[in-house]
C-alpha cells in the first residue's frame, strides 16, 4: 500500500483537510443564528408589548441550550427504540394516541399563529404542551411504584439530579425577580415556572416512595421473611411426611 514520502506534507495535508471540514461545517451556522436572532427579536418585541417595554426577557441561554440538548438526546433515544432488540416490548396504543394528538395540537397552534405572526402565543402553547407531557411522563411511574410497593430496578440518581435541576431553575427565576423587583418573569414565562414546580413536586414524591414508603431495607427484610417462611413450611411438610411414613411402617 502506498504511503507518504514526506511526513511534513502529510501533516499539512491532514491539517488542510480538517480546516476545510471545520470551515464547511461552521459555515451553516451564521445564517441559522441570524435567522434565529431576527425571529427572536420579533418575539421579544411581542413580549415587551404584552408585559412592558422595560421588562427583562425571562429566557436565559441555558434554557435554549437545554431545549436543543433535550431534543437531540430524545431523538437519539427514539432511534435506539427502533434499532435495538425490544423483545415483547412495544409502544402502547395510548402512547401513540397521545403522541399524535400532541403533534396535531402543535400543528394547529402553529398555523393559527402564522397569519398574524403570533409567535409569543404559540410558544406559550408549546410551554403548556411541555408541562402536560412532563406530567404524563411522571404519573405512570408513580402509579407503578405504588402498585408494586417497590422502586426496585429504578434509578433514584436520575431523580436527585432532576430535583436539583428543578430547584436551580426556579432559583434562577427568583434571582432575576429579586434583581428586577418584579414578579413578571414568573408569569411572563409561565411554562418554565410550572415546569420547575411540577418537577420538584414529582421528584419529592419519588424520593418519599423510595426512601420512606418502600425503602430497600424493608424489601430485603420482606424477601428474607418470605424465604424463611417458605423454608419453615417445607421443613414442616417434610417432618409430617416422615411421621406418616414411620406410622405406616
Amino acid at each position: 500500500m502506498a504511503s507518504w514520502n514526506s511526513l511534513p506534507l502529510e501533516v499539512v495535508y491532514q491539517v488542510l483537510g480538517w480546516i476545510a471540514f471545520v470551515s464547511w461545517s461552521i459555515s451553516f451556522y451564521p445564517q441559522v443564528f441570524l435567522n434565529y436572532r431576527r425571529k427572536s427579536s420579533f418575539i421579544q418585541r411581542q413580549y415587551r408589548q404584552k408585559y412592558g417595554s422595560g421588562e427583562m426577557i425571562p429566557v436565559a441561554a441555558n434554557d435554549v441550550a437545554f431545549s436543543i440538548h433535550a431534543v437531540i438526546l430524545t431523538a437519539f433515544t427514539i432511534v435506539q427504540v427502533f434499532i435495538y432488540e425490544r423483545g415483547s416490548q412495544k409502544v402502547s396504543k395510548i402512547a401513540w394516541l397521545i403522541t399524535v394528538a400532541v403533534w396535531a395540537f402543535a400543528a394547529v397552534c402553529f398555523f393559527i399563529a402564522l397569519p398574524k405572526q403570533s409567535w409569543l402565543w404559540c410558544i406559550s402553547m408549546f410551554n403548556f404542551i411541555q408541562v402536560s407531557m412532563t406530567a404524563i411522563k411522571y404519573i405512570p411511574q408513580v402509579i407503578m411504584n405504588f402498585r408494586r410497593k417497590s422502586t426496585e430496578g429504578w434509578s433514584i440518581g436520575n431523580i436527585l439530579l432532576d430535583l436539583l435541576g428543578g430547584i436551580t431553575n426556579f432559583g434562577q427565576m427568583s434571582i432575576q425577580s429579586i434583581d428586577q423587583r418584579i414578579l413578571v418573569n414568573f408569569y411572563g414565562n409561565i411554562g418554565k415556572t410550572l415546569l420547575s414546580l411540577e418537577v420538584v413536586f414529582f421528584d419529592l414524591l419519588f424520593i418519599i416512595q423510595h426512601y420512606v414508603l418502600y425503602p430497600a431495607v424493608d424489601r430485603k427484610c420482606s424477601i428474607a421473611a418470605t424465604s424463611l417462611k417458605s423454608t419453615e413450611s417445607s421443613n414442616t411438610e417434610a417432618n409430617a411426611n416422615d411421621d406418616s411414613t414411620s406410622h405406616t411402617v
